[in-house]
């Protein structure tokens, strides 16, 4: 189906520019980065890919990126002074170029830590005009546009599991939006993205956690 185009589509995102791909585009992928990984982290190595990597730099990306993992937003001027604010936060950035191969030229790969120990690795580009999508997760193929709350599951990969989650949210009233499961291979460990119309509550996320076969469960606000 033909998506309806809005007026939005034609002027773009309100946003502090230059570009919307590169500058609010990157904000929302550090944005929704940040989100994934469920704080600000302490260090950051960022790898940037075609356009970001040859380009990027004069529009800014790289400070939007940052501001993203530091929340925030894409219009908020003190963009600009994302490096400086980054140091006050204790957040730690290097960035690389890479080469993510076919990946899409707005491509960033995010390699994040916490004090505490937690690591994630997350790819991701920004499609223009502010539209956003992570691609992996972990090594878990994924499409995660931010557009919605997501429910975040990880568990192993047997018959029963996605029933069992479902159920759950049936149960609690919780409407799925769009829904996808990324396993390493058969039978092995998998990953359940479950988009939902409102973030899903703590009695639900309770109750998924504790659903045999389920070893972590998260919500992911839309950004």
């Amino acid at each position: 189906m033909t998506r309806q185009r809005s007026l939005f589509d034609v002027v773009g995102p309100v946003m502090v520019g230059p570009s919307s791909s590169h500058t609010a585009g990157a904000v929302r992928l550090g944005l929704l980065a940040r989100a994934v990984f469920g704080s600000t982290p302490a260090h950051a190595r960022i790898g940037l890919h075609g356009s970001f990597a040859s380009t990027g730099r004069g529009h800014g990306t790289d400070l939007a990126l940052v501001a993203g993992l530091l929340g925030i937003a894409p219009d908020d001027l003190s963009i600009r002074d994302a490096v400086r604010l980054a140091e006050q936060a204790g957040l730690c950035v290097d960035f690389v170029d890479v080469d993510l191969g076919q990946a899409h030229p707005n491509t960033a790969r995010f390699e994040l830590s916490s004090p505490d120990g937690r690591t994630a690795t997350l790819e991701g580009s920004s499609l223009g005009g502010g539209d956003v999508v992570l691609t992996r997760i972990d090594g878990y193929d994924v499409e995660v546009t931010g557009d919605l709350p997501l429910l975040l599951v990880a568990h192993l990969d047997r018959p029963g599991e996605v029933a069992a989650v479902t159920a759950v949210l049936a149960e609690e009233a919780v409407n799925i939006a769009g829904m996808q499961v990324s396993r390493e291979r058969r039978g092995a460990d998998a990953l359940m993205l479950i988009e939902t119309d409102l973030e899903v509550g703590e009695d639900a996320l309770a109750r998924i956690a504790t659903a045999e076969g389920v070893t972590g469960v998260r919500v992911v606000p839309a950004v």
